[in-house]
């Protein structure tokens, strides 16, 4: 059995590099996998590769199995399909998404992998990681049937939380974003489109995910008496600024955060982080959250992909790597 494999790592924040590994065979409880595809998180990928996550957030910001320190060398990443080569008899041969970064081939233990749905294709399951992160999110918001919903910010995690509100009955949902090219994605997704100075306000609930002071801003300016921002964003090492005077405590708004390391409590009681990637993996049998995948590049093009991605040459949502050569032409 083949057992070496090549890895992304980021030698230095800017600069990545890909690097031979050789993998030791899986013990019991373990599994060696091929990846077929992973994916680049662009809103948090592109801060790690930049530098940015603060050196009091290094610790809460390791993903599963990363290797290394910020701001570098590590190798990183969360959005990984592929196809179990060794391991147990129940899992030999099956597709499985796992928490891994960019690398050709890994082990890891068994409870690391969950299988991907015969009815979800392995390159829309590199989303997994994502359509988790919404559904927390959900869970966090708490959606009532006729609420006036707004999600600000089109990226990856917004539009993934804009495809699930769709299937809502009886909301009043926008997406709404500064970047035109946007409407084509929600109108993929079943979801009415606005541009920021256009939307529709008195809103109940406003989902910010757009990790801009003037997104966060204009959630709170859409927002109906006593309304929630749930602010998904996340910023790094930047300071924002909010208009917190004004009229913020008199019509009793709030701001609440919502974050994917820790299952919502809102959540039905005893749910787990298997529980809830399960859910998601289930949930991207919808191929209109096709329409979120909006490039792909080979594995051996990362290290002058993602300086593109990072700054913005490419307009990705996200952006999925396939692995040539590994089952794949």
């Amino acid at each position: 059995m083949n057992r070496s494999a090549r890895a992304f790592w980021l030698r230095s924040p800017g600069h990545g590099e890909i690097r031979d590994v050789t993998l030791a065979a899986p013990a019991d409880g373990e599994v060696l996998v091929r990846t077929l595809y992973s994916a680049v998180s662009r809103g948090t990928e592109t801060l790690v590769f930049r530098g940015g996550v603060p050196e009091s957030q290094h610790a809460v910001m390791r993903a599963p199995f990363q290797e290394g320190d910020f701001p570098g060398p590590v190798k990183y990443g969360y959005l990984n399909v592929g196809v179990v080569e060794e391991g147990p008899d129940e899992l030999a041969g099956r597709t499985v998404f796992c928490l891994y970064p960019h690398q050709s081939r890994y082990v890891v233990p068994v409870n690391a992998v969950t299988v991907v749905p015969d009815r979800v294709p392995a390159a829309r399951a590199v989303l997994a990681g994502t359509v988790e992160t919404a559904v927390n999110a959900l869970w966090d918001a708490a959606p009532l049937i006729g609420d006036r919903v707004a999600v600000v910010g089109g990226g990856m995690v917004g539009c993934s939380v804009a495809a699930l509100l769709a299937r809502f009955p009886g909301l009043r949902l926008q997406l709404v974003d500064a970047d035109p090219a946007r409407a084509r994605t929600a109108e993929a997704l079943g979801v009415d489109f606005a541009a920021p100075a256009d939307a529709l306000g008195d809103c109940d609930l406003v989902v910010h995910a757009s990790a801009t002071e003037g997104g966060l801003t204009r959630a709170l300016e859409l927002l109906a008496d006593e309304g929630t921002v749930i602010e998904l964003s996340w910023y790094g090492d930047r300071r924002v600024a909010l208009p917190l005077g004004e009229a913020f405590h008199s019509r009793r708004l709030t701001v609440r955060s919502s974050q994917v390391g820790t299952v919502s409590p809102a959540g039905r009681a005893g749910r787990t982080y298997a529980d809830r990637l399960a859910l998601a993996l289930d949930l991207l049998a919808d191929p209109a959250l096709d329409a979120l995948v909006t490039g792909e590049s080979a594995f051996e093009e990362l290290p002058e992909v993602l300086p593109r991605l990072a700054a913005g040459d490419i307009p990705a949502l996200c952006h999925r790597i396939r692995y040539t050569g590994n089952g794949l032409t």
